[in-house]
């Protein structure tokens, strides 16, 4: 089993991150799996830990979908946090529109950090290839 220090889920679908949850306790031994409801709150709550010098997530796992600050708006603004680590961002969506693979190519050629484009169910072979890149 993997170990990574900290996963973070942003995603307003209780039911997803539920699953999601699951899956990775099952499948990665992490120190923590922090979940947020939107973009807004997971910028601020990573910005904060950035502030504090305590550790920001490892790996992302990102609906685009959501109330407040979509995931393309978080994306947009993670970028601009001073962070030199390559972090691992799995957009996990059920979305099948091409602007949305536009996006991700967009934000995936802008940034340092690693973006991956998963569709929506997410299985354990799934979550197993993601994190064993670390």
């Amino acid at each position: 089993m993997t170990k990574i220090s900290d996963i973070t889920i942003i995603d307003d679908d209780a039911i997803m991150v539920f699953g999601l949850r699951k899956l990775i306790s099952c499948t990665v031994d992490c120190n923590s799996i922090i979940s947020y409801g939107n973009g807004l709150l997971a910028y601020d709550g990573i910005k904060k830990k950035l502030e504090q010098k305590a550790p920001i997530p490892q790996i992302i796992f990102l609906d685009i979908n959501m109330p407040i600050m979509d995931g393309w708006e978080f994306l947009e603004a993670f970028i601009k946090l001073p962070i030199s680590d390559k972090i691992r961002i799995n957009i996990v969506t059920s979305s099948i529109d091409p602007f949305d693979k536009q996006q991700w190519e967009f934000y995936k050629n802008k940034s340092h950090h690693l973006i991956t484009f998963n569709q929506k169910p997410i299985d354990r072979n799934t979550i197993e290839e993601i994190t064993k890149i670390l």
